[in-house]
């Protein structure tokens, strides 16, 4: 997602981060999650499941902001995002709870 500014105090925030997990079999291949994600980490594999349906897979590892579109977005709940632990050990949440 490109900005039209940048906020000042940009180099100062920690932006959150998380993993994607797919869930292949449950998977019905409607890309909804390629589409609504805004960091533009998923892709549709050229694999096939049981189903035989095209899945998501990821192509950007580590660019996952951890917002969930993509699991709120799914009509089958074949995907969802796990929240990742910063440098420090500690999860976003527990940062930000920190800090208020």
């Amino acid at each position: 997602m490109k900005l039209w500014r940048t906020p000042l105090d940009e180099t100062k925030l920690e932006h959150p981060k998380g993993t994607v997990r797919i869930i292949t079999e449950r998977c019905k291949g409607c890309s909804f999650c390629l589409d609504y994600c805004p960091k533009g980490v998923l892709t549709m594999s050229e694999g096939f499941n049981k189903k035989g349906y095209h899945y998501p897979e990821i192509v950007k590892e580590g660019e996952c902001v951890n917002c969930n579109l993509c699991a709120n977005i799914c009509p089958e709940f074949a995907i969802f995002s796990e929240e990742v632990e910063n440098d420090k050990g500690l999860s976003q949440t527990q940062t930000s709870g920190a800090a208020s």
